[in-house]
Formats: structure tokens, C-alpha cells, sequence
């Protein structure tokens, strides 16, 4: 199928599509995007109130010390501006306190009142009064300081050392080591997760990119007619093999740079990261991405292809386009819940199966040490599923890109693919 024709068609796609001013912007501008949406994610799930004020009230009051001290020493206390009045109350007190301060939290002339009942003890349980109760990132934030001083409490009664109080206090600090066939044992940071997240989005991102672009300009093509014009001197399927080409050969070299950008910054000597985020981008992995991003390309950007010859307008061809984009969202969801658990038994199911594997399957590679015979069985299917399913999509884009008039029921487009061409 491919010849001169075919040629002059993806010159053409690639000249409209790789060397567009937008398409050369994002791909630049992508990475930095990244990074940005990073920190604003990081950003809207920080804390970002300043210099609240806050009535402490302590039923025992040989606890107002030890709370004061350990707030003076939190770090996030001093980042955070915050002011803590200590009062200690009984509870018919503090009850009465509370009603003399409401009008002042419904002003927010003080932000809240926590109230630390002598049965916070045994139970911990803590009280807080506001206008607006529910700040779990404050409330987090505050945990910490607030455990410390009743863990001591409780523990100091019990006779301990100071030694066995740090020691009880103390969290469960797991350190990963990676077990590897052909590898050292070494430890394991956090920089695969970060790896596997970044292949997940971009992978996921870039497919539904170039497949609703690919869609678009089909559309375009057939609704101003100059598709009839280009199908006066090749065939309806050199046109859809050469736009299908010149999608996914912009696609494959958009990918190969973002790739090449990871790859810069996870060794540049210049980027200072903790060793427990160390990025660490094998060359196979970044050559079987390629390369299986490349064969997802065609199988999508072909679907995407054919769903555009079939409709006259972007709002029908919409609407038709949910089942092949759920094809590419349900893998990515599949994707982002294995940085919790990357041997989950469906994430290993779905990095084997056609459309799935495109992105599953270089997540799972990032995370853990996959057996080559799957990595090959994965790409293996999916050329299988290209050879499968193009002969279809080749007969109903022959006939719908020349379908005009009313839009097609999709009983119309099973009897096209009876139709000889």
C-alpha cells in the first residue's frame, strides 16, 4: 500500500502537522506544563492560610507548657504565622467561654477553639470549633505536635525513659530494595513512581491529542471538499494510510523529545535530586516506548480516522467518539492506581491486552521488572490488532469520506463494509 501517492500524502500531513507553529509550541512547552501543574497541584493541597489565630483551651492544665513548647519548636506552626491562646478550662467553663466567643468565630476574629478534654487521655479525641470545621489540611498538619505531647504524657506516667518515649513516638520507616534478575540488589527510591507517572500522563495525553487532531482534519477536509479534490489522484485508503502515517510519525517524534527531555534532566549533573528520587531511565525502556507509543499511534489515529469520515461535523463525530476514548481513560486510570500496588493481577491482565498494553504496560516497566516474553507478547498483539481491524476501518473510511448529506446510522455503516471498493 505504500507508494509515491502515499508519499505525497504524509509530505503533506507532515509539513501541515509537524512543522506547525502550535504543534512545535507544545511540544516545548509540555514539559514545562508538567512542572507547572506539579506545583500547583502541590499548591492547592497545601495549607495556604497565614497568621490565623486560634483559642487552645486545656482541660489539665499542667498541660498548657508542654503544648506551648512543642508549638514554638513545629516548623510548620513558625511557617504558618499561627497564634495560640492558652487557656485551661473545665468543661462547663469552656462551654461558657465558647458561647462568649461565638460572635467572634462567625466574624473570624479568631479562626477556631480547640478544646483538649482531660478524656483526650485515654482516647484522643480533640475538640475544634469554627466557621469552617472542616480543614483536614490543618487539622493534619496539627496532628503531629498535638500526638507528641500526649504520647509523652501518657508514657511519662508509665515510668519510661526518654529514649523509650522517642522510640514509641516514632513511625514505621520502610526502605525498599530492588530484587532484579540481571541487576544488583540496590535500594529503591521514589523516582520509578515519578518515572511511571510521567510515561502514564504523556502517554495518555498524546494519544487523545493526536487522535481527536487526526479526527479534526478529517472532518475539516471532507466538510470544505478539498478531499475530493485529493481523492481525484490517490485512493481513499493511500489518503488514510498516508494521514495516518504523518499523525503518528508527529506523535512518535513529540514523544521522542519529551522522552529526551526526562532523560537530560534525570542525568544532568546540574539537577541536584534527593537519592530517594533519583530518576533512572533504562535505554530499553525508553526505546520499547517509542516504539510501542509509535504502534499505538496508528491504531488510534486510524480509529479516530475512520470515526471522522463517518460524521460531517465535530459535534455528531463527538458523540460517536466515546467508546475509542474510553479505550485510552480506562487504561490510564488502570495506569495511575498501580503506583499504590504495581502487582495488582488486572494491572498485569491489562498491560497484555490490545489498547490497554499502550500505556499499562510502560508503566508496569517503570515500577517493576517485567519478563521480556510479555513485553513482546504485548507489542505482538498489538501489530496483530492493526492488521485486524484496518481492512474494517479502511472499507468504511473509503465510503464515508465521501458520505455527505444526513448523518449515518450505524447500521448504514455496518452494510458499507459490504460494499466492494
Amino acid at each position: 500500500m505504500f507508494n509515491y501517492r502515499v508519499l505525497a500524502v504524509l509530505k503533506r500531513e507532515l509539513k501541515e502537522k509537524l512543522f506547525s507553529k502550535a504543534f512545535i509550541a507544545m511540544t516545548l512547552l509540555v514539559p514545562g506544563l508538567i512542572v507547572v501543574f506539579g506545583g500547583v497541584q502541590a499548591l492547592l493541597y497545601s495549607t495556604d492560610s497565614k497568621n490565623l489565630a486560634f483559642d487552645f483551651v486545656i482541660e489539665k492544665s499542667e498541660l498548657i507548657g508542654r503544648f506551648q513548647n512543642e508549638f514554638a519548636e513545629s516548623k510548620f506552626v513558625k511557617d504558618q504565622g499561627y497564634q495560640f491562646n492558652y487557656l485551661s478550662m473545665t468543661r462547663n467553663e469552656f462551654q461558657n467561654h465558647l458561647e462568649s466567643k461565638k460572635e467572634d468565630l462567625l466574624q473570624e476574629k479568631i479562626t477556631g477553639i480547640y478544646y483538649v478534654p482531660n478524656s483526650a487521655l485515654a482516647d484522643k479525641k480533640i475538640e475544634y470549633y469554627s466557621k469552617s470545621p472542616q480543614n483536614i489540611s490543618l487539622n493534619r498538619e496539627l496532628d503531629g505536635p498535638i500526638n507528641k505531647v500526649l504520647l509523652e504524657y501518657y508514657f511519662n506516667n508509665k515510668s519510661l525513659s526518654v529514649d523509650e518515649l522517642k522510640f514509641a513516638r516514632r513511625g514505621v520507616d520502610f526502605t525498599g530494595f530492588k530484587v532484579a534478575k540481571d541487576e544488583e540488589i540496590s535500594e529503591a527510591g521514589y523516582g520509578n513512581l515519578v518515572l511511571a507517572y510521567a510515561f502514564t500522563f504523556l502517554l495518555y495525553m498524546s494519544l487523545l491529542m493526536m487522535g481527536q487532531m487526526t479526527m479534526q482534519s478529517v472532518i475539516e477536509e471532507k466538510g470544505s471538499k478539498i478531499v475530493e479534490v485529493i481523492l481525484s489522484s490517490v485512493s481513499p485508503r493511500e489518503l488514510m494510510t498516508g494521514k495516518i502515517l504523518g499523525a503518528s510519525i508527529t506523535g512518535g517524534a513529540q514523544m521522542g523529545v519529551w522522552l529526551l527531555t526526562i532523560i537530560t534532566v534525570s542525568s544532568s549533573a546540574l539537577l541536584a535530586l534527593p537519592k530517594e528520587i533519583t530518576l533512572n531511565v533504562k535505554p530499553e525502556l525508553a526505546v520499547f516506548i517509542i516504539v510501542n507509543f509509535f504502534i499505538g499511534l496508528i491504531i488510534f489515529t486510524g480509529l479516530f480516522a475512520t470515526l471522522g469520515s463517518i460524521f460531517d461535523n465535530p459535534q455528531d463525530a463527538s458523540s460517536g467518539s466515546l467508546p475509542l476514548m474510553m479505550l485510552i481513560i480506562i487504561p490510564f486510570f488502570i495506569a495511575l492506581s498501580m503506583m499504590e500496588n504495581p502487582n495488582k493481577p488486572y494491572a498485569e491482565i491489562a498491560s497484555l491486552v490490545p489498547f490497554a498494553s499502550i500505556i499499562v504496560m510502560p508503566a508496569r516497566m517503570s515500577l517493576i521488572e517485567v519478563p521480556i516474553w510479555q513485553q513482546v507478547f504485548a507489542m505482538g498483539l498489538n501489530i496483530a490488532t492493526i492488521f485486524l481491524i484496518f481492512p474494517i476501518a479502511g472499507k468504511i473510511y473509503s465510503v464515508g469520506v465521501l458520505w455527505t448529506g444526513k448523518k449515518p446510522k450505524w447500521s448504514e455503516v455496518v452494510k458499507w463494509l459490504k460494499l466492494k471498493n
